[in-house]
């Protein structure tokens, strides 16, 4: 299994395309997964990028650090691991309403 990255600070024009071509400068990509809005489908402006090495992974760390892509300046980082989601209520009360009035 290859390295996720983590790219912010994204244009809302910016493509997984635009985004698969210019990591691919630094190795080979096996997945760009550019996260959109539930409801209106547009960017939200990040997206994660899995390289097929670690060294190809830090070579574009590296190499993007402050790179501009569709008039914006790019964040880079190693992504860190996915928070652990607990489902159910809100609130933490079944029902949501108030227990009193």
């Amino acid at each position: 299994m290859g390295k996720k990255m983590y790219v912010g600070n994204l244009s809302y024009q910016t493509t997984e395309e635009g985004l698969r071509a210019l990591f691919a400068e630094f190795g080979e990509v096996e997945s760009v997964s550019l996260i959109t809005d539930r409801y209106s489908g547009r960017s939200r402006g990040f997206a994660f990028v899995e390289m097929a090495t670690e060294e190809a992974a830090q070579a574009a760390i590296a190499g993007l650090k402050s790179k501009m892509l569709d008039g914006r300046e790019i964040d880079v980082a190693e992504a860190r691991p996915q928070a652990d989601r607990k489902g159910g209520q809100r609130g933490g009360q079944r029902g949501g309403g108030r227990s009193r009035w």
